[in-house]
């Protein structure tokens, strides 16, 4: 395992003077390796390729200008580090060896400002994560909003469905996730329940660390979307590592994750709940709902510390959305308008929230605006914009 380099009183944190900075595009450049040893090169290189990433390789301090101060991740060999002394003090130094016992391996990595000491093989896993950060250009991570209905029938798919084709719409990287192995797929609602990609069943083995840029090309794309949905399979049930590790991956895109969750919990919905931002809960304007709701609500509220209300109009008599909100004791997201495009029999397949100037899409319009805005994204909010 990596250790951080501390040693009695001496600290390398203490050295650092600048982070690396991202190149222009956004995306940061290659890792750095400086390394004489054959043996310890050629590992570092099979697990450069495990993360999909291509180095660049010196057998001392880089000559060229910039190279040491711009490489987002630089490891440095222990046979290496002392000619990389004069070196400006930076983060993401991680100084590599292969000799657990070696009496000298603190005072090196003080010198040459290592963040981390590693040691292969125990450290291989850490190092092709923070590899494959580099190689994904790791920023800020998508705006992950949960939906999950106050009670049966609320709309809570619809909802989740409007709110992701209207961020991609809008420009956004979105990923739309079915969380809900019963509710019959929102592929299906999306028209896609043919579109090639995998599904939920495809990703149940996973362990530890899932590609972002892996995922996002292996799922299907509907509407300027990407969409993991369920199969019509007998797989109802993802292990909470592996639904984890997916949704992380999803995370670390940028842009906006939407989730539609289940109205039942387990220890899967719990991962999903724990990185979520925000969530919605969808509540039909009626007594009987808002009773549901708040049983819900409670389950939720266990785990999501912002969780919104969602009130779907029309409201019964004597109801409005302001009392709904105060009845549950949540914040108010706003009214959810039924759209009448969505009731009409000559609507074909459009998905919810098709229509950028209908009730639903003006709605979910708004949502992002302010959401995104509260986020610190500013109009357009958030990393991973399309381009």
């Amino acid at each position: 395992m990596p250790v951080d380099c501390e040693k009695g009183d001496e600290t390398v944190s203490g050295s650092v003077t600048h982070d690396p900075p991202p190149t222009a595009s956004g995306r940061q450049g290659r890792p750095l390796i400086v390394t004489e040893d054959v043996c310890l090169l050629d590992d570092l290189l099979r697990l450069c390729a495990a993360a999909g990433a291509t180095p660049e390789v010196h057998p001392a301090l880089p000559q060229r200008a910039g190279v040491w101060e711009s490489a987002p991740l630089i490891l440095v060999g222990d046979d290496a580090a002392r000619r990389v002394r004069r070196s400006a003090r930076r983060r993401g130094v991680v100084l590599v060896g292969r000799d657990q016992d070696d009496p000298d391996v603190w005072r090196l990595a003080v010198e040459i400002g290592a963040d981390h000491v590693l040691m292969l093989p125990d450290g291989e896993q850490w190092l092709v994560d923070r590899i494959a950060d580099v190689a994904e250009g790791i920023g800020r991570p998508a705006l992950t909003v949960g939906v999950i209905g106050g009670r049966g029938g609320a709309g809570a798919s619809t909802l989740a469905c409007a709110l992701a084709v209207t961020s991609a719409r809008e420009g956004l990287r979105t990923l739309l996730v079915d969380a809900d192995p019963l509710g019959g797929g929102l592929d299906v609602l999306l028209g896609g329940e043919t579109a090639k990609g995998l599904r939920w069943p495809a990703f149940a083995a996973s362990r530890g660390r899932v590609g972002g840029g892996a995922l996002e090309e292996s799922l299907p794309e509907l509407h300027a979307l990407r969409v993991l949905s369920w199969d019509r399979g007998d797989c109802v049930a993802i292990p909470p590592q592996a639904v984890r590790a997916v949704l992380a991956a999803a995370r670390r895109r940028g842009g906006t994750v939407v989730v539609d969750l289940p109205r039942r919990f387990d220890d899967g919905v719990a991962e999903v709940l724990a990185q979520l931002d925000l969530g919605l809960l969808v509540v039909p304007g009626e007594l009987r709902a808002v009773a549901a709701a708040g049983r819900v609500s409670s389950a939720v509220g266990m785990v999501l510390r912002d969780l919104r209300v969602a009130v779907r109009t029309p409201c019964a008599p004597g109801l409005d959305d302001r009392e709904v909100a105060r009845l549950l004791r949540l914040p108010l997201a706003g009214e959810v308008p039924l759209d009448p495009a969505l009731l009409r029999t000559d609507a074909g397949r459009r998905p919810p929230g098709a229509a950028a100037r209908g009730p639903l899409g003006r709605f979910c319009k708004e949502f992002w605006e302010r959401v995104l805005v509260e986020g610190g994204g500013g109009e357009r909010g958030v990393q991973g914009a399309v381009r």
